[in-house]
């Protein structure tokens, strides 16, 4: 019960500007509450009259219960059920929107480690049972079960004998469908575990389906998928099985005490206690009490439960550190140089294995660098941390001086753009895409940034032009076509440090060439870092960085790299053969 409360305090902070909502909500469920305890005892004088053959009487009071249920129709309709729809939709929104801006603020480590499916069930489908509790479910079986209670006070007040008969049955059922609850609360846990997976080997499916394709890896990816969907549904079938169990106990001993209540009743009219017109008032009641308010508990029991489970999911994330979140400092830089440097930093991924190992280096205001190395070096590693993606174990990152730790969010991530290999393209129009960037953004604006990416001519060619919809993550266009993009994206967002990612890996030769003309564009104005497999994009560089084992072993321009160092003129001569050829 504390932890109840304690859920529905928090749940009604993100409903709290919706207040005069609940309150009419409230206000209508009270109203109903107290017509549901007044009819049956209506309904009771109803009945004695009816057999009593008091006409008049039964048709006044036939005619107060129409009236009554009319206006609690007409109340549940207009106005219970009104308001809790602006209640409920209204903290649903508040908490899917909260939830979303904390997710954003999870570390990279913590997101690589759980899957999709982990943070859009919590946002779509528990927030909406934590809605629904405080806003009606919940309200709503309160309700129904203090309604369905007028019952049992109609037979307090008709005969003591058969309401105490009434209440132990009533304290029976409820401690089996209590029991029935902890068992399949445990089970549900487990079930939402089951469904996260599901749903992010969904979106992996959809998201992945090219590749999923061009790998001939159908049979492989179902098969892990049908494994995971199998799991899911043994954890359904393990919670239908208590919910059979128990609701065969439960209507087993509803029968045994319906029996029972027969035998009490006879009983009571051979003992000239009770009429028979009386006795069929207080029968009638036993679907109210061993059935309705049974099955209105048990609801209460499930929702409370289901409720629980979703807060704890959806609180942490909000409210604890079972995800950790990204830390920045306070310090603001309102307009950077663009220097960067790179001071004694070591870190890796996990503790078995040092990516970069004492890295030092600097990026002048200004200056394009690039970044040469084999595969593993750690050259993606070192944009990842310049824009905090990651944290350094050890070392420090300066820009303009400044120890990223000590920069707030906006001073880094606002003046640093990462084109990487693969960029991610969200699924809406290019225009969108682009204004995603800056909100302002004009027509000319975009279309100058497009054509230095050469990508206008290609979306000039597409039916709707710039308000085409491209897709999840970019399906209709190329690899190149995606990389173009991005790098109109970047000149958009006109950040001081832009770091190319092998931006140029996915491209012809004839487009590479042209993108190679619009970052030599760019080159005095930025500071710019690029990592190559293709050293043509690179020649041109200020200088070149020779990445191995974690660190720089040697730096210099191309020509001077080309004199001195073995391993760059074999890169090298090794892509002019590829290209001769």
């Amino acid at each position: 019960m504390n932890e109840t409360i304690e859920n529905i305090k928090k749940v009604y902070k993100y409903g709290k500007e919706y207040r005069k909502h609940l309150i009419g909500m409230i206000m209508g469920v009270i109203f109903g509450t107290i017509i549901g305890v007044i009819v049956p005892i209506l309904v009771a004088e109803q009945i004695v009259y009816f057999t009593s053959s008091a006409w008049k009487q039964l048709l006044i009071i036939s005619l107060v219960i129409l009236a009554v249920q009319a206006y609690n129709a007409f109340a549940a309709m207009f106005f219970t059920r009104r308001n809790h729809q602006y209640f409920s939709r209204g903290t649903m929104k508040n908490l899917q929107i909260e939830l979303g801006k904390e997710i954003l603020n999870i570390t990279q480590k913590d997101m690589d480690q759980n899957s999709s499916g982990v943070f859009v069930q919590r946002i779509m489908n528990d927030t909406e049972k934590m809605a629904d509790f405080i806003s009606w479910g919940g309200l709503d079986n309160v309700r129904q079960i203090l309604g369905n209670i007028g019952a049992l006070l109609a037979t307090f007040i008709i005969n003591r004998q058969v309401f105490l008969y009434y209440l132990f049955v009533t304290i029976v059922l409820t401690f089996f469908n209590i029991k029935r609850t902890k068992k399949y609360g445990k089970k549900d846990i487990q079930f939402r575990d089951k469904s996260e997976n599901v749903s992010g080997l969904t979106s992996e499916l959809v998201r992945g389906i090219k590749d999923i394709k061009m790998l001939n890896v159908k049979k492989s990816f179902m098969i892990k998928l049908q494994e995971n969907i199998v799991d899911q549904n043994q954890k359904r079938f393990e919670m239908a099985k208590i919910n059979m169990i128990y609701k065969y106990i439960i209507d087993t001993l509803k029968a045994i005490f319906e029996f029972g209540l027969i035998i009490l009743l006879i009983y009571l009219i051979q003992d000239n206690v009770i009429t028979i017109a009386i006795a069929i008032a207080l029968f009638n009641y036993k679907s109210g009490i061993m059935t309705t308010v049974m099955e209105k508990v048990s609801n209460l029991l499930d929702l409370t439960k289901s409720f629980n489970i979703s807060c704890n999911r959806v609180f942490s994330i909000l409210d604890t550190n079972t995800y950790k979140k990204e830390k920045f400092g306070n310090k603001s830089l309102d307009k950077i140089q663009g220097n960067v440097e790179f001071k004694n930093v070591t870190f890796s991924y996990n503790k078995d294995n040092i990516i970069l190992n004492d890295l030092n280096f600097k990026l002048n205001s200004g200056e394009m660098v690039g970044i040469v190395g084999k595969s593993g070096a750690g050259k993606t590693t070192i944009f990842n941390l310049l824009c905090k993606m990651y944290t350094v174990k050890s070392g420090e990152i300066l820009i303009d001086n400044e120890n990223i730790n000590e920069l707030d969010e906006k001073s880094i991530r606002g003046n640093v753009t990462i084109i990487s290999q693969n960029p991610y393209i969200f699924n809406m129009s290019i225009r969108d895409n682009l204004k995603l960037v800056k909100e302002d953004l004009t027509d000319s604006e975009m279309i100058e940034a497009c054509k230095i990416a050469c990508l206008d001519e290609f979306i000039n060619k597409l039916p709707n032009k710039y308000d085409t919809i491209v897709g999840e993550n970019g399906i209709i266009l190329s690899g190149g076509q995606k990389q173009r993009l991005a790098i109109a994206r970047a000149l958009i967002q006109k950040t001081k440090i832009i770091l190319f990612d092998e931006a140029t890996s996915s491209l012809d030769n004839e487009t590479q060439a042209e993108i190679q003309k619009a970052i030599l564009n760019l080159k005095k104005q930025y500071s710019i870092l690029i990592i190559a497999h293709r050293l043509s994009t690179i020649i041109n560089c200020d200088k070149i960085m020779i990445l191995e084992n974690g660190k720089i072993i040697d730096q210099g321009s191309h020509s001077e790299l080309l004199n001195r160092n073995d391993t760059y003129k074999n890169l090298y001569q090794t892509e002019m053969i590829k290209i001769d050829s």
